[in-house]
């Protein structure tokens, strides 16, 4: 029998059951919460959206999203996001996904929060996108059905997300500072991190190798 949340199916697939005990056996209960709620609120902005990303690559999108917090995934210092989409490319290819659909999920997790771009892409990318969004920052909650919202929090509690997961964030992020530049990730260390500082735009432009 299907899995249900508020109205929402999860696919009845072995890469599904496989990728839902990986995130609840490699990652935090946090982020195994809010791995699954991204992907309710993701279906849900799919219905309002009028868009049809296929269930499945949508799920594993949602899963391994933010598994570059906790792992390394890859021998050079690189952004998180890359770091678990790449995780992410290889568990599809590993269980017999093609091609496409492994660059689907790749974008999807590697784009998931940079604003502005992924929300004008493919439905599995965009409704990723918004059901972070959603999760993170209340992106459109307010014209979200609450008995819906209820549901999915109450079978994925938030408890303290906003410090469990700004923690969780900074921790990911502290030793590889480099690769937070020009992304919203560097907020993250701007707050938390005594003596950050960005290196600006400007400041690369006007130091690069170029005489004028």
């Amino acid at each position: 029998m299907s899995e249900i949340i508020a109205g929402v199916a999860v696919p009845e697939t072995a890469a599904v059951a496989e990728a839902t005990r990986l995130a609840r056996e490699t990652t935090s209960p946090l982020l195994y919460h809010h791995s699954r709620r991204v992907y309710f609120f993701g279906r849900i902005h799919a219905l309002r959206l009028g868009v049809a990303p296929d269930p499945e690559l949508l799920y594993l999108a949602a899963m391994f999203h933010d598994a570059g917090l906790l792992t390394p995934f890859s021998a050079v210092e690189q952004r998180f996001e890359v770091d678990g989409a790449d995780h992410g490319r290889r568990f599809l290819l590993d269980h017999g996904f093609s091609a496409a659909a492994a660059e689907t999920v790749w974008t999807a997790i590697a784009l998931h929060t940079t604003p502005g771009i992924p929300g004008r892409m493919g439905p599995e990318i965009a409704t990723t996108h918004f059901g972070v969004l959603t999760d993170v920052l209340g992106f459109g909650l307010d014209g979200l059905d609450p008995d819906q919202v209820a549901e999915i929090v109450a079978a994925h509690p938030r408890g303290e997300f906003k410090k469990d997961f700004l923690s969780t964030y900074l921790d990911g992020l502290k030793s590889r500072p480099e690769t937070t530049n020009g992304t919203v990730n560097s907020d993250v260390l701007a707050h938390f991190v005594p003596g950050f500082r960005r290196t600006t735009t400007v400041e690369r432009v006007l130091a690069s190798a170029w005489p004028s």
